[in-house]
């Protein structure tokens, strides 16, 4: 799987060409060998049309189409992962930037290295995630009107395709291969972001939104995804 990660494509955009640079450097001596580099959001969204990268390192502050107007316009092209950088280390800027589809968010001044070990963590998951969806002996799950597709990694309403970013896929799939069970903030944490809950709790509260905006017909009373108050989340998918 090591070279499998390494063989991924980034894109990096970002206003700073020395901190590209800094960036482009420090991922060749982890061993990645396909960068793309955009100085401005509107190269970014052109090259994330043109080359497909498998992960994004998309930075905030930036003049004209700033990281999350950036962020919009990739969200209606590809699910690729996105991790933000920003000087902004605001729970408000936070919250922001994963309503707008980001997958993680690093606030400056940063090492980047551990940039680089966060990139590969989300590889490392997309890729253990996809080889799982293969490896499933069920095929589809199918609760109301939505279907989830294992394996075409794909999910449905009333027939249609609804656009996830690979966070959302990552936390419904989980929920989804463990129906009506109570799943605590901690464990949906440790499977889906791979990480402690400490200073997750308002990132996984603004996914489970945006998920219930997407599949529930009344987001406000859910009826699938549910709250357990005090004990976490559970897809509730009982006839």
């Amino acid at each position: 799987m090591y070279d499998e990660i390494l063989d991924r494509k980034i894109l990096l955009i970002d206003d700073e060409i020395e901190l590209l640079k800094l960036m482009e450097t420090v991922l060749k001596k982890e061993g990645f060998r396909r960068i793309v580099k955009a100085s401005n959001g509107i190269k970014g969204v052109s090259l994330c049309k043109s080359e497909k990268p498998d992960i994004i390192v998309l930075d905030v502050m930036m003049p004209g189409m700033d990281g999350f107007e950036t962020c919009k316009k990739i969200r209606e092209l590809s699910i690729t992962p996105i991790l933000f950088l920003s000087a902004k280390s605001d729970d408000v800027d936070k919250i922001v930037g994963f309503g707008m589809g980001a997958d993680d968010y690093v606030t400056k001044p940063f090492s980047p290295k551990e940039v680089a070990y966060r990139i590969k963590a989300h590889l490392r998951r997309n890729i253990y995630i996809k080889n799982e969806i293969y490896s499933e002996k069920q095929k589809t799950i199918k609760f109301g009107d939505v279907t989830i597709d294992f394996t075409k990694g794909e999910i449905t309403k009333n027939g249609e395709n609804i656009a996830f970013t690979p966070k959302e896929y990552s936390l419904l799939n989980y929920m989804a291969k463990n129906p009506n069970k109570i799943l605590s903030k901690q464990m949906l944490c440790d499977k889906v972001w791979g990480d402690d809950f400490e200073g997750y709790d308002n990132t996984i509260m603004v996914h489970m939104r945006k998920l219930r905006e997407k599949i529930e017909d009344d987001p406000s009373n859910p009826k699938y995804i549910l709250t357990v108050k005090g004990l976490g989340y559970k897809l509730n998918i009982k006839e």
